[in-house]
C-alpha cells in the first residue's frame, strides 16, 4: 500500500489495460525506468479474486496479504498521494469490476495494450486452462467504449508493435499521454522486481530474463486446435479494437494511411452477406468462397429513387438468368432475395440517391478448387447498398478512349451473363484511367463499337439514335430502358454494327448504366462529340429517364415520404 508520509503529494496516474500475455509486465518494467514514474502491479487483483470463482495457485496466500477492498484499493493505492510526478498502474481488464468507485475511470490517463489471441492462446495454458473471460477481450472493448463515452478516448497499441519497434511505438504512446518519452524506457535489468506482484513466480518466468523488448520470433509456434473455439470467439474483438491502433503493424508491408471516402456516410454502413446483416468492417465473406476462389459469382447494380427500387424485377430477373446460366445450386428464392434487399434498405434507412451492389456468389467451398462439386453449403447473397450519386458528370460531360482490349467473345464468354469476373473490363479501364479519360470504349473482336468498360453507348446522327447490336455486350437494362424512351419520345431507333468512326463523327454520344444513369460523352478519342457540348436529344432523354425514375419502382415496405 502507497502510503502518506511527508513530502508526499497528489500524482497522475497513467491507467495500462490489458489481457494477460499482451507484454504487460515488459510495459510496466519499461515505464517504472523513468524518473518521474512509480508503478503498481495489478493493484486489483485480489478485488477481482476475492468476488470470484476463480482459481489460481497462489489465491489464498494473495488474499491474506493484499488489499481486496476495491474502495479502498482505487482511494487510498491507485490514487494515494505518491513522491513521483506520474503513477503507472498495470491492469488486467477483467479486474474492473462493478461497484468500483467511478473515479476510477473518470481520473488519470489511461491507454489500452491488445495482442493478436493467435499469440496470446498458445502460451496461455502453461499456468492456467484459458477462458473467455480470462482473455478479457470483450471487456477491453468495454473499457474502450466507456472511456469514449467520458471524452476520455483512449491510445490503443498493439504488442507486436511493441516488439518489433519499441522505440517507435512508446515515442508515440507517451505523446498520446503527454509525457516525454526517456530513453531508459527501452532496457532493464533481467530478474525479479521489487514491484513484481507475489503472482510473479508463476507468470513472469520469460519476462524476468528479458533486458528489453525483443523482436517477436520470425515464424509462430504452431497453434493447439484445442483453442479453436476461443479463438473464433475472441479474435473478431481483436480486430475491432486494432482498427484504432494509430498504425497497426502487418505481416506483408508498412499499412497504408487510411484513405478519405467519396462519400463519407458509408463509413457506417451496413451490408448483408449470406443470411446476416453486418457492419462495413465485418461484412466479409469465407475464403472459400466461390467469388474469391474463381470470381464465380453474378451480380446487379440497383438504384433507389424516393423509397422505391428502379427496374427490380428487371434486375432479379437478370440475376435469376445468370445464375441459371452458370448452373448455381441452392439458390435463394426471388423473394428471399427481396426481403434481404429491402431489410438491408431499412436498417441503413436508404430511401434515395442509393445504389446497391447484388451479388450471388456459387458459395463456400468445402475444400480449394475449381469444381462446382466443393459447393456444399449453398449460395451466398451479398447486398452492399451505398450512399452513392451518379459517378458520372451527367452535366457537362464525360471523355472517352478506346482501348486496345477487346470485348470477350460469346465464342469464349457470354457477356449476357452477368458475372463477377471482369478482368476483360478492368483491363480496358486501366487503359482509360492512364489516358486520364472517365471510361474506354472497347471494341468487338471485328473492330466494331461493343460498349464501354462498364455501360453500354448509343450515338445521334442526323436524329437517328443507334446503338450496337448486345452480341459482344451486356444487353444492360439501363439501354433497354432508353431504348424504349427514345422510341416513346418520337424518334428512329436503330441497332447494328457500327464502327468506331461512326462514334467519332456522331452529332450526340451518351452511355448508359445504372452506376451513371445516361451520361453525355463530349470527347473520344481526343476528338470533340459534335459541338463539345451536351446535345439536345440526351438532354431531352435525360429528363424523361428521370421522370421515370420518378413514377415507377418497388416500393420499401415502411418507406413514407415526407
Amino acid at each position: 500500500m502507497v502510503g502518506k508520509e511527508q513530502g508526499e503529494g497528489e500524482v497522475e496516474v497513467i491507467h495500462s489495460w490489458s489481457a494477460p500475455r499482451s507484454l504487460s509486465t515488459s510495459l510496466m518494467y519499461s515505464f517504472a525506468q523513468r524518473d518521474d514514474m512509480e508503478v503498481l502491479d495489478e493493484p486489483l487483483y485480489a478485488t477481482f479474486l476475492k468476488v470470484s470463482d476463480v482459481e489460481r495457485p497462489y489465491r489464498e496466500e494473495l488474499l491474506s496479504k493484499m488489499e481486496s477492498d476495491g474502495d479502498k484499493v482505487v482511494e487510498e493505492i491507485i490514487f494515494a498521494p505518491g513522491e513521483k510526478k506520474y503513477r503507472f498502474c498495470k491492469h488486467m481488464s477483467k479486474q474492473r469490476l462493478p461497484g468500483l468507485p467511478s473515479d476510477l475511470m473518470k481520473k488519470g490517463k489511461h491507454f489500452i495494450l491488445i495482442r493478436n489471441p493467435l499469440d496470446i492462446l498458445p502460451s496461455f495454458g502453461k499456468v492456467v486452462p484459458p477462458s473467455f473471460l480470462d482473455l478479457g477481450l470483450a471487456e477491453l472493448v468495454s473499457i474502450y467504449n466507456d472511456l469514449c463515452q467520458l471524452g476520455k478516448r483512449p491510445p490503443v497499441i498493439d504488442a507486436t508493435d511493441l516488439a518489433q519497434n519499441p522505440e517507435a511505438t512508446l515515442h508515440s504512446l507517451c505523446e498520446d499521454l503527454g509525457i516525454p518519452f526517456q530513453d531508459s524506457m527501452l532496457r532493464w535489468e533481467a530478474g525479479p522486481k521489487l514491484i513484481d506482484g507475489m503472482w510473479a513466480p508463476w507468470w513472469y518466468k520469460s519476462v524476468h530474463k528479458s533486458t528489453g523488448f525483443s523482436s517477436t520470433r520470425k515464424y509462430p509456434e504452431p497453434f493447439p486446435h484445442s483453442h479453436y473455439d476461443l479463438l473464433e470467439q475472441s479474435l473478431p474483438l481483436y480486430n475491432w479494437l486494432r482498427r484504432h491502433v494509430r498504425q497497426a503493424s502487418t505481416l506483408l508491408k508498412t499499412p497504408l494511411p487510411p484513405p478519405d471516402l467519396p462519400v463519407p456516410a458509408n463509413e457506417k454502413l451496413l451490408a448483408w452477406v449470406g443470411d446476416e446483416i453486418l457492419p462495413r468492417e465485418s461484412a466479409k465473406v469465407s475464403v472459400f468462397d466461390s467469388v474469391v476462389q474463381g470470381g464465380d459469382s453474378v451480380w446487379e447494380g440497383l438504384r433507389v429513387y424516393r423509397g422505391k427500387i428502379f427496374k427490380l424485377e428487371e434486375h432479379l430477373d437478370r440475376l435469376f438468368d445468370s445464375a441459371k446460366a452458370l448452373a448455381f445450386k441452392n439458390v435463394p428464392t426471388r423473394e428471399e432475395v427481396k426481403e434481404a434487399i429491402f431489410r438491408t434498405l431499412i436498417r441503413n434507412g436508404m430511401f434515395d440517391n442509393s445504389h446497391i451492389r447484388l451479388s450471388l456468389t456459387r458459395g463456400k467451398k468445402v475444400t480449394s478448387g475449381m469444381s462446382p462439386a466443393f459447393n456444399l453449403y449453398g449460395c451466398t447473397l451479398i447486398v452492399l447498398p451505398e450512399w452513392k450519386p451518379p459517378v458520372y458528370d451527367n452535366t457537362h460531360g464525360v471523355t472517352l478512349v478506346t482501348a486496345t482490349t477487346r470485348r470477350n467473345s460469346p465464342n469464349n464468354l457470354d457477356s449476357k451473363i452477368h458475372h463477377n469476373n471482369l478482368l476483360n473490363n478492368i483491363l480496358a479501364k486501366i487503359e482509360g484511367n492512364n489516358a486520364n479519360a472517365d471510361d474506354a470504349i472497347m471494341l468487338d473482336k471485328d473492330g466494331f463499337v461493343s460498349e464501354t468498360n462498364a455501360t453500354n453507348i448509343f450515338l445521334v446522327k442526323k436524329g437517328r439514335v443507334l446503338t450496337p447490336h448486345a452480341d459482344y455486350c451486356l444487353p444492360g437494362i439501363t439501354r433497354a430502358t432508353v431504348m424504349d424512351l427514345v422510341v416513346k419520345e418520337g424518334l428512329v431507333l436503330e441497332e447494328r454494327r457500327i464502327s468506331l468512326s461512326e462514334f467519332h463523327t456522331a452529332d450526340e454520344v451518351w452511355t448508359t448504366g445504372t452506376m451513371g444513369e445516361l451520361t453525355p460523352a463530349v470527347k473520344i478519342d481526343g476528338r470533340e462529340v459534335g459541338d463539345g457540348q451536351v446535345g439536345p436529344v440526351t438532354r431531352r432523354l435525360q429528363n424523361a429517364y428521370k421522370k421515370l425514375t420518378e413514377e415507377s419502382g418497388v416500393p420499401i415496405p415502411s418507406y413514407q415520404e415526407n
